[in-house]
């Protein structure tokens, strides 16, 4: 079944239009789960479903599940067990166990907490729902839980009372610098789940031909990364081995929250780098935030590889932390 991310969105449109919905999400799994915790499933009254909590296996019951909770006005927690021969159908090598649960929209998930769940993801706010299923409070809350947006996981609070999904905005990757390492980074950050920007004024780098398909910013970098809006969720790559294009992005990028900010360059390279953004005032913190050289040291040996070192390291940094 096809992968589907925006599930909130689709429960309010169809909750708006009178057709009724109900949001069914994985709260937790044992084994090989075909899906994580927080993979969301959207029913309509009418049986029509977008979304995937099993990957196949167990849709057809938790509709069944939903509608019937819909018009009874209940919360549900479901149960299943994915048998052997289901998993191999899901692309599995063994079986598992997911617990979903089953809110109708109105009757248990609030209208309005729902409207500010969607509005927070247009935003590009993180935020974590709360649903609290022995007194069945929902509540939307942006602090608290560092650890589970960083590492982007949903789940039970240790009284196995409070279930939160985390909701982060999607991953970005700002590239500045149209060179052949960004021609090889690009599709892999895409595969990874990341919607990368190209900064590049030079008409000749930054093209389409170069970059079929992509979106490419042909501004200064520093005017770029300011009207792109760095946030956390988002890494910034420079490539260009250029101070007068390198030095005006990290400047920008230094102030914003971004997770991982990484400079190509030698050992050399980089240390004349940190003396420049030193006298430009950089306070030597904010300068240990740049990954110079960048990428993993792999042994990586031309465009393609260095590429794989680079998103190695930015998922380290996002997992892990520095």
């Amino acid at each position: 079944m096809e992968m589907f991310e925006n599930a909130p969105e689709q429960a309010l449109a169809w909750h708006d239009a009178g057709r009724g919905a109900v949001l069914a999400t994985v709260v937790e799994t044992w084994g090989s789960a075909p899906r994580r915790v927080g993979a969301q499933l959207v029913i309509a009254a009418d049986g029509e479903m977008q979304g995937s909590v099993s990957g196949g296996c167990v849709e057809g019951a938790v509709v069944l599940e939903a509608t019937d909770a819909l018009e009874k006005g209940v919360a549900r927690v479901l149960e299943y067990g994915v048998s052997d021969d289901d998993a191999f159908a899901v692309g599995l090598a063994c079986g598992g166990t997911i617990r979903v649960l089953v809110e109708p929209v109105g009757a248990v998930l609030p209208v309005d907490v729902l409207r500010g769940l969607v509005a927070a993801r247009a935003a590009r706010t993180p935020v974590a729902y709360q649903a609290n299923l022995t007194s069945g409070a929902r509540q939307l809350v942006h602090s608290g839980y560092a650890d589970r947006f960083a590492m982007d996981r949903s789940g039970f609070e240790e009284d196995g009372a409070v279930f939160v999904a985390i909701h982060n905005p999607p991953l970005r990757l700002v590239v500045v610098g149209a060179v052949h390492i960004a021609q090889a980074l690009v599709p892999m950050a895409r595969i990874a789940g990341y919607d990368p920007y190209i900064v590049d004024p030079r008409a000749a780098f930054g093209s389409q031909a170069r970059f079929p398909g992509e979106r490419i910013v042909s501004d200064w970098p520093d005017d770029a990364l300011e009207s792109i809006g760095i946030d956390t969720r988002t890494a910034v790559v420079l490539l260009t081995h250029d101070p007068k294009l390198d030095d005006p992005a990290l400047l920008i990028a230094l102030k914003s929250g971004a997770f991982y900010i990484g400079a190509l360059g030698s050992t050399r390279t980089h240390a004349a780098r940190l003396k420049r953004l030193g006298a430009e005032g950089i306070a030597p913190g904010d300068l240990d935030r740049i990954h110079g050289p960048i990428g993993l040291d792999i042994g990586a040996s031309g465009p393609p590889e260095i590429a794989v070192s680079i998103m190695a390291e930015m998922l380290r940094v996002l997992r892990r932390g520095s």
